[in-house]
């Protein structure tokens, strides 16, 4: 949530466009003068763990020291620093996992000027070209991707301020025009936007580097933006911003950056997936041109000359700040690129249980009364839900940690009452810390020195939420490790092992900072500015957040955290969303490539405020929205002030019993769902899938975004436009069957298909060959779910033939991880043979639940009987029912226990 200045929160007068931001225009115009940098391969050295050499340019003969290293998976990793800066030059910490293992790269001369770096099998290879310096990525005999063939390496070397030099030696290389007006056109040292005065200690110091994707049309990923999944084509002052604000009402079909920033994207074309991951952690901008394929061209007598030029894409990045450091994931395939950068970033966090079912939020709950009659309305309702939310009014005044006396005054009763329910409680915790004397949070904070600073050495102040307010400065180990402290029960009074936290306006937002920020010469722990580091801030709350949970558990129970602000990696630490939405058809149409965009660059816990956060969605916008968040990995209603209240039961009965059925269908997929979260936290599988990563050669897909995958087996098309009879929905794959997931109607794929819809609809399509292990009895939420029985849905292939799995774990301790307490079981069908066998023999996990329905989707031929066969060796007859119109087989009353090995035959 956000300020209610609407008209304020998007307006151009407080957020900025390209034209605005000084080292864009530097880099437009210094590049406009083609200068050309070169590698002097004489210096090359060579170390056991990377390759390095000088690069110098015409305009500038201070060298640059160029870095290559292999690392494991199939990465390449290059780094660009001064080779003697003035100072030393920020490098993003805390993100990359500490296990990075390098590969020894083989170096070889090829022609004149040209060093060839393999890694050990030497299908990969980098040929580094000396004059103008160039690299080419190389597989096989293909050459994947270019570094600088556009010659737009850039690097504003550190500089003396003018202030202290005395002659004009140590200034820069000339090549910007130094008169007075042109430096404060170009915004070297210091930098003007409206009312504010950005002044800049240490001067200019951005960089910037060219990428040509040769044969890539497709490109997706630098996650945040309210945009389509497939990255478009930028003019001339229209990148895409990599710069965390708090946008209200964020526009959409925008490339302004909003709430988050992950520095990675990832090409695609048939039969190779690459990525390309920037680490850098100041503003960010990312130009993006694809140049199409010229197949022939005219030669100067008139006639055809045949030419086959293939289509290429160049990314541009410029960042504020820092060095160049960059890894290029070499794929082949989707999935490969998926793990490579988990290798570098994490995978997803597993979360607990409950964080998979409905989450019910306002701004705000009133009061403890408030919060028991809205926890009974679901009941009341026969509606599940998980978890209770309560947003800033909660605490005494907004300072955190404190709860209101007279609105909350016995928030342990309140949470006693909720774990009757077996549900949770999460709660607001900001990053602005309310500037009072006699607020003991804030007093120690400031004793200890543990507030971001202003650029003359004081404690910045900003406004917030509380009115004057400090920021805890999270990019300081220390501070983030008080922090987590403040979660331990005795220090946080009120709270209980069924509070979560919640962790917003984390940008950082700052009402009236520029563009709703921190100043970018605020000072942080090691006297870096605001400006290298700003798009963390929110990453390191969420860390030590994350790690207070744990750490008030004694390392025992799982943390849940959502963040609104992110970078690379915030999926080790929990669940992020897309922020201030609005109550209109077209944000939750925008949620949709939104997700999927946060889905494949590693943050598969993700989700939009269900109904729109801003507004007041009416009762088929809001059927609709809960529909499709009911597929959506996290899934949480959520609305401002001074909207009408909307709890599911607020619209009358036809709509709330349509409500009830998206959310249970959310209840009855739970195994699912946590099958797939286990997926994505071992082998780094988006949870969401755009459909181009399960059909990787076929070409239509790689622009669709009204439909997704729900891992392997599900295909989800939301309907997200007013009063449809009819949708259209893509069915791919060619040697692919697909059922209707209600009325098991078949569809052969690789085709269009005309879906009538009614408001009770949700196109949700199964696919052949797989099995999707379901709940048959529900509960007040999952907690009462535990011990349900499990039936499974075998939808067949074209070939007859199934494959699904099951994980299972006590869904809240680290106990799976730590004693290997959790079940993973594997469910195949070939040759009228269903088996349920282990998938992993490391885990053990007493579960008492049984298989009691199996669902069979596509068998074409009535059974004559059906048989299980257990592992003690008996052999049981089992009742059936067969829908000669429908192809299926029902199994019912059966008690199959889901832990052990068995068969069941059908003849």
């Amino acid at each position: 949530m956000t300020q209610c200045v609407e008209d304020e929160a998007v307006d151009k007068k407080v957020f900025k466009d390209c034209s605005k931001i000084a080292f864009y225009r530097r880099q437009k115009q210094r590049l406009s003068k083609k200068s050309t940098h070169r590698a002097l391969l004489d210096s090359v050295t060579t170390k056991v763990d990377s390759t390095s050499f000088r690069i110098i340019s015409e305009a500038n003969k201070n060298p640059l020291l160029a870095e290559v290293y292999g690392l494991e998976g199939n990465i390449f990793r290059l780094k660009i620093n001064e080779e003697t800066p003035l100072r030393p030059r920020f490098e993003v910490p805390d993100v990359l996992t500490g296990k990075l293992e390098t590969t020894r790269l083989t170096s070889f001369s090829g022609d004149t000027g040209s060093l060839v770096l393999a890694d050990g099998k030497g299908d990969l290879k980098l040929h580094i070209i000396a004059d103008p310096f160039k690299v080419d990525l190389v597989s096989g005999n293909d050459v994947v991707m270019s570094i600088n063939s556009l010659g737009k390496l850039y690097f504003e070397h550190l500089q003396i301020p003018p202030k202290q030099r005395g002659t004009k030696e140590n200034e820069d290389d000339g090549s910007i025009d130094m008169s007075q007006d042109k430096q404060d056109d170009m915004g070297l040292w210091e930098e003007k936007f409206g009312k504010f005065v950005d002044v800049k200690a240490n001067g200019p110091a951005s960089i910037g580097l060219d990428f040509s994707l040769h044969g890539f049309r497709h490109l997706y990923g630098i996650p945040q933006h309210a945009e389509s999944h497939q990255l478009k084509n930028t003019s001339d002052g229209d990148a895409y911003r990599l710069y965390n604000l708090d946008v209200y009402g964020y526009k959409i079909y925008n490339k302004m950056g909003i709430y988050g920033s992950v520095p990675y994207l990832l090409a695609h074309k048939v039969g190779r997936t690459v990525g390309i991951f920037w680490l850098n952690a100041s503003e960010t901008l990312v130009e993006i041109n694809t140049e199409p394929a010229v197949e022939n061209t005219l030669s100067q007598m008139g006639s055809v000359a045949q030419q086959k030029v293939r289509s290429q894409t160049n990314v541009h990045w410029m960042s504020e700040s820092g060095v160049i450091d960059v890894f290029l994931l070499t794929g082949p395939t989707p999935s490969d690129v998926f793990r490579q950068y988990s290798h570098l970033t994490g995978t997803q966090a597993m979360p607990p249980i409950f964080s998979l079912g409905y989450h019910q939020c306002r701004w705000n709950y009133e009061d403890e009364q408030d919060v028991k009659a809205v926890d009974a309305g679901f009941d009341e309702h026969d509606i599940p839900y998980d978890a209770m939310w309560l947003d800033i009014e909660h605490t005494r005044g907004k300072r955190y940690f404190t709860w209101d006396r007279k609105r909350f005054p016995r928030p342990k009763r309140m949470q006693e009452l909720l774990r009757s329910k077996k549900r949770k409680l999460v709660v607001i915790s900001d990053p602005h810390i309310k500037v009072d004397p006699n607020y003991s949070l804030y007093t120690e904070a400031k004793e200890r020195g543990f507030f971001v600073r202003n650029h003359e050495g004081g404690d910045f102040h900003g406004i917030c939420w509380p009115g004057l307010s400090s920021y805890l400065d999270f990019t300081n180990p220390r501070v983030r490790e008080w922090y987590s402290g403040l979660f331990a029960f005795p220090v946080y009074q009120g709270s209980t092992g069924i509070l979560f936290l919640w962790n917003d306006m984390n940008e950082p937002s700052v009402f009236r900072g520029p563009e709703l920020t921190m100043q970018k010469n605020a000072i942080h722990h090691g006297n870096w500015e605001h400006r290298e580091l700003h798009n963390i801030y929110g990453f390191y709350q969420q860390m030590a957040t994350a790690e207070g949970l744990i750490q008030r558990s004694e390392g025992k129970e799982r943390p849940f955290v959502l963040t609104r602000s992110f970078f690379a990696g915030s999926q080790k630490y929990g669940a992020v969303w897309t922020g201030d939405n609005k109550s209109d058809w077209s944000y939750l149409k925008i949620s949709i490539p939104m997700l999927l965009t946060l889905s494949i660059t590693g943050i598969s816990f993700c989700g939009a405020d269900v109904g729109g956060f801003v507004g007041n969605p009416d009762a088929e916008l809001f059927v609709r929205w809960y529909q499709a968040g009911a597929y959506q990995p996290f899934f949480r209603g959520h609305a401002t002030r001074n909207t009408k209240r909307r709890e599911p039961w607020l619209f009358g009965e036809k709509y709330t019993r349509l409500i009830r059925e998206a959310i249970r269908e959310r209840y009855t997929l739970l195994p699912y769902w946590y099958s797939l979260f286990y997926r994505a936290n071992v082998t780094a599988e988006p949870i969401m899938r755009p459909l181009w990563v399960e059909f990787p050669n076929e070409l239509e897909t790689f622009s669709m975004e009204d439909e997704y995958m729900l891992g392997s087996a599900l295909l989800v098309h939301p309907v997200t436009e007013a009063k449809p009879t009819m949708v259209d929905v893509f069915l791919p794959g060619s040697d692919e069957v697909w059922y209707d997931s209600k009325t098991f109607a078949q569809w052969e794929g690789a085709c269009s298909v005309k879906i009538p819809v009614t408001l009770d609809t949700i196109p949700v399509f199964q696919r052949g060959g797989s099995v999707v292990p379901v709940k048959t009895i529900l509960g007040k939420s999952t907690g009462w779910m535990t011990e349900s029985p499990y039936g499974l849905r075998v939808a067949l292939s074209s070939q007859g033939s199934a494959v699904g799995e099951l994980y299972l774990d006590d869904g809240h301790s680290f106990q799976y991880s730590h004693q290997k307490h959790f079940l993973h079981r594997k469910f195949s069908f070939s040759s009228g043979v269903l088996t349920n066998s282990c998938a992993d023999e490391r885990g053990h996990y007493p579960s008492k639940c049984v298989v009691e329905q199996i669902l069979v989707l596509g068998l074409r031929k009535q059974p004559s009987f059906v048989t299980t066969h257990s592992s003690d060796g008996k052999d049981q007859r089992v009742a059936f029912t067969y829908s000669a119109s429908t192809s299926t087989l029902s199994l019912e009353k059966l008690s199959l226990k889901i832990g052990a090995n068995w068969e069941i035959h059908i003849k």
